[in-house]
């Protein structure tokens, strides 16, 4: 009787330290790790960020007890960028999250073979960039060109030629472009686009259409050319040609105006997306990307002055001011 006394106390103080033990290493396996790999530093890839981690926390994870941040920044070099991710996939994160096609390129390229999910988030078009299959989702933020094509004809009714910039590397740019050369027609507008390879040439093709008489610039969410905004606009405003931006963002340093999304909303809904792949819901391969179909209109009024150009009521009337200063 002694014997199996013993036998069943020893059980049980087993079965209590293993319990101890197993909690211990649960709670260390549950705190997920999530490398983050920015592409570049402006206000809206910023904003995606920022909303990426607001949507964690609305999906009820906490950093620091659910989850750990490594967060990158590219500075718009495809070296550093690579670098970034092979780095995550060598120190084997729970998760890569991609903001702007480049990163996510590169993310899903070198988790891959290590199977790592991947969620990004600011890619126009994920298919064309080869980002729709796999072990892969996020949020898109597609360009409602019509949307567009119609506010600028509205601000400028004598309008003809639109000028834009764009990367020929990046995908998005490249199926935006096309588009707003499908759809301009329609809206009395043809598009002098130029093609750059790299930031340092976007001032240079910026000088390029302003020798050739457009009658303003249309921005797209193409990072090279959002990166260099500021320059852009020192020479457009000393040429009085107006230019249109592709967000909020854009328009308070200086656009006219745009018709955009929230690039908050969109971080907050790809940090909800990434909640249920961390929590065990579902994977990456079984959640197909989402993309946001809500926009607004955004117009700076003291830019719009400067231009010479009117506010209509109809635009006035659903349209936010976004004038930073």
């Amino acid at each position: 009787m002694k014997k199996t006394m013993k036998a069943v106390v020893c059980l049980a103080m087993c079965a209590v330290l293993l319990f101890a033990l197993t909690a211990c290493g649960g709670s260390k396996t549950a705190v997920k790790s999530i490398g983050i790999n920015q592409y570049g530093e402006h206000a809206s890839l910023d904003n995606c960020r920022i909303g990426f981690l607001q949507g964690l926390k609305e999906a009820g994870l906490e950093e620091g007890k659910d989850f750990t941040v490594d967060y990158q920044n590219a500075g718009f070099d495809d070296t550093v960028n690579a670098q970034i991710a092979a780095s995550f996939a060598a120190n084997n994160v729970d998760m890569m999250v991609a903001i702007a096609t480049p990163s996510a390129v590169a993310c899903f390229s070198a988790a891959e073979d290590k199977d790592i999910p991947v969620v990004f988030s600011a890619i126009s078009d994920p298919v064309s960039a080869g980002l729709a299959e796999g072990n892969i989702t996020g949020t898109s933020d597609k360009l409602p060109v019509e949307a567009q094509l119609d506010l600028i004809r509205t601000l400028q009714p004598d309008a003809k030629t639109i000028g834009i910039i764009y990367t020929t590397s990046e995908a998005n740019s490249v199926s935006t472009i096309a588009e707003y050369q499908e759809k301009a027609p329609s809206y009395g507008f043809t598009i002098d686009a130029i093609g750059v390879t790299a930031q340092s040439e976007v001032t240079q093709a910026v000088d390029t259409l302003l020798s050739r008489n457009v009658d303003l610039l249309n921005n797209l969410t193409d990072n090279n050319v959002v990166g260099v905004l500021p320059a852009i606009l020192e020479k457009t405003n000393e040429a009085k040609i107006p230019v249109y931006g592709s967000e909020v963002e854009q328009v308070k340093i200086g656009c006219v105006a745009a018709a955009g999304i929230d690039y908050v909303q969109l971080g907050i809904q790809t940090g909800k997306m990434a909640a249920r792949v961390l929590k065990g819901e579902i994977t990456c391969a079984n959640l197909p990307f989402e993309t946001i179909s809500e926009y607004g209109i955004y117009v700076n009024s003291a830019a719009l002055a400067e231009m010479g150009i009117a506010l209509p009521a109809s635009v006035a009337e659903k349209a936010v001011e976004s004038n930073a200063a």
